[in-house]
């Protein structure tokens, strides 16, 4: 489980941030600057309870991880999934928000978009079509009433 947080979240998070504010520059949020810091706190903290509290149902309902070479066994419904089929990328996209609110910078931002625009594109194309041949007809129910990136407002339960 720890190959895959170092492989992916770090470096989606923390390693290709860095080389962005590297190379294109920043200046950090001041905390005075008052609604934009609470968002910006919000943003980071909703972000990285989501992405731990998905981190922990894949090991523990999934019986998997959140990388490609150690897929979930199970498919999780409950908790964040049920409101959203992707809560970890949801945590993501609100940490890397978070992140350009911060650091000011425009560059990170539209990391974020760019980021928003491949998972748009490779998990219709990719993920979900792996999910449909694991787990058939349940992820299709799953998929019809749960929406991919943003929360529903209300759980969905699965009634079996």
């Amino acid at each position: 489980m720890l190959k895959a947080i170092l492989v992916l979240p770090f470096n989606v998070l923390i390693t290709i941030p860095f080389i962005i504010l590297y190379f294109c520059g920043f200046e950090l949020l001041e905390a005075k600057a008052g609604i934009v810091f609470g968002a910006m706190i919000i943003l980071f903290l909703s972000g990285l309870g989501l992405m731990s509290w998905t981190i922990f149902l894949f090991a523990h309902i999934g019986k998997g991880s959140l990388a490609p070479w150690n897929p979930t066994q199970k498919l999780i419904t409950t908790g964040p999934y049920a409101y959203v089929r992707n809560p970890m990328l949801t945590g993501i996209f609100l940490v890397l928000l978070g992140e350009a609110l911060l650091f000011q910078s425009m560059a990170l931002f539209w990391y974020l978009v760019i980021f928003m625009v491949i998972n748009a594109v490779y998990f219709p194309l990719s993920e979900e079509k792996g999910l449909v041949k694991r787990f058939g007809a349940e992820y299709e129910v799953y998929k019809r009433n749960v929406p991919r990136f943003i929360p529903r407002l209300r759980p969905w339960k699965n009634k079996k």
